[in-house]
């Protein structure tokens, strides 16, 4: 009863699903769904479910082709109110954006070419004069992330020398990173100095030798030690510069702008360190800057071009579409407003309750008509975002959540039949309700949602 694989072939419907997809696919989903009928017959399977599985086989082909030709990286609707989740890709882009990226990516472009002289130009002086203009660093230097960032840095200023650092202050990063294992990658030399939640001024000055050549101060975005603590800020470590001795500090997250303004706790800027006193600055492009991945490296000038000399450099450089991003995103910060309201990570960041509260509002107005109430109780509840991303990890910003509640079936499959959707929806789950926090869903982004909800309802 198993048909050929040529007789499938010349089936209309698979002939049409060739049209779209490559034979070689196809061939493969025909073989898979064959071997799946097969193994039926050997394991003694009930004949009725072996005759509905050869009724839906040519169906069954064709839904293995189409999840064959998915991408495996793609769009994804972030419900769960964490906004930099850097397992959903972190920040997101402007879309404005994307059109700069586009024009760059589909024609030629002066990445390396200086089109006033007519000569071979550098890739970061697109980026330099901005950067250095919104930050206040002298000069600036792009690579691909910013633990690579901090790399370069000791590589270029610290090899084979001592760099002093807090012992609260060795912090590992996403994936296991950690700040004494990039030191030793760099070759320079760690030395610790304080306690694990008490550094003073003097243990900094006792530790100075001839051997020093760098005081490194790093800024504990993803965690933060509370109680009993104290440390040194760079305002104060500026004291001990001297010639031989440089101040960096690597501030991780990359916030341009002080959002204590807007109801959130206080994270150290870009311009503040440098005005504070650091010759270096290290953080991140895809963080609370909202931009696309990058490590971003300011400072003295003298510095900077020592780095862009050292051989690491082109190892970690940055291509065109990360220029064209970044360059795009510093753009929106020449104006605070403009920043606010066009940078994503910043606009979800300062939105407001009652702005999420019509969206949730919205949704459920949509839904419960279509919804047997028998089955489902929505509700809208009090809940807390979060920024994410390794930043500002004690901040819960009050937020409203639709709250979607099984009177029947599996809660556990319902979230799971989001994440099969077309557009995956990723939401959590919490005391045996799926929650959909509107601070990270956009308004275009609602359709999906309920869509999502209506079929996942049909599992039920």
């Amino acid at each position: 009863m198993i048909p050929k694989v040529d007789e499938i072939l010349a089936d209309d419907r698979i002939l049409d699903i060739l049209k779209t997809s490559p034979r070689k696919i196809v061939i493969e989903a025909i073989n898979e769904e064959i071997d799946k009928i097969r193994s039926l017959i050997q394991e003694n399977e009930d004949e009725n479910r072996i005759i509905t599985e050869l009724n839906e086989l040519i169906l069954n082909i064709i839904n293995n082709c189409i999840a064959k030709n998915k991408f495996s990286l793609r769009r994804v609707v972030n419900a769960t109110g964490v906004i930099i989740h850097t397992n959903l890709g972190r920040s997101l882009l402007n879309p404005d954006i994307i059109d700069n990226i586009m024009q760059i990516s589909t024609n030629y472009s002066n990445l390396e070419f200086d089109i006033e002289k007519g000569k071979r130009g550098s890739r970061y002086s697109h980026l330099e004069k901005i950067i250095s203009q919104i930050t206040g660093g002298e000069a600036a230097l792009v690579v691909n992330n910013n633990a690579a960032a901090v790399l370069l840095v000791l590589s270029t200023v610290a090899k084979d020398k001592n760099v002093i650092v807090s012992r609260g202050e060795l912090i590992e990063i996403g994936g296991s990173f950690r700040i004494p294992e990039v030191m030793e990658q760099s070759g320079a030399i760690l030395k610790e100095v304080g306690t694990t939640n008490k550094t003073h001024f003097e243990d900094y000055l006792n530790a100075i030798d001839d051997e020093t050549s760098c005081i490194m101060k790093v800024h504990t975005s993803n965690y933060k030690i509370l109680g009993f603590t104290s440390d040194v800020p760079v305002s104060e470590l500026k004291k001990l510069k001297s010639d031989k001795i440089l101040l960096i500090e690597d501030l991780g997250s990359g916030v341009l702008i002080d959002l204590s303004k807007y109801g959130i706790s206080y994270e150290p800027t870009v311009s503040d360190s440098i005005k504070n006193g650091a010759d270096i600055v290290t953080f991140s492009g895809d963080k609370l800057l909202g931009g696309p991945q990058a490590g971003i490296i300011v400072g003295k000038k003298e510095l900077i071009d020592k780095m862009k000399k050292n051989p690491l450099t082109r190892a970690l450089r940055v291509d065109k579409f990360t220029i064209s991003a970044l360059e795009a995103t510093f753009r929106y910060y020449l104006d605070e407003a403009t920043a606010l309201s066009n940078v994503p990570t910043l606009s979800m960041i300062v939105k407001s309750i009652d702005d999420i509260e019509k969206q949730v509002l919205r949704v459920i107005d949509i839904l419960k008509p279509k919804i047997n109430s028998e089955e489902i109780i929505f509700d809208i509840v009090d809940d807390f975002s979060e920024v994410g991303g390794g930043s500002l990890p004690l901040e819960k910003i009050n937020t409203k959540c639709l709250a979607i509640e099984l009177l029947r079936g599996n809660i556990v499959d319902f979230e799971r039949n989001l994440r099969n959707y077309e557009i995956p929806v990723i939401s959590r789950i919490f005391k045996d309700r799926v929650l959909f926090d509107f601070r990270t869903i956009r308004e275009d982004e609602e359709e999906i949602v309920i869509e999502a909800i209506l079929n996942a309802c049909k599992y039920i």
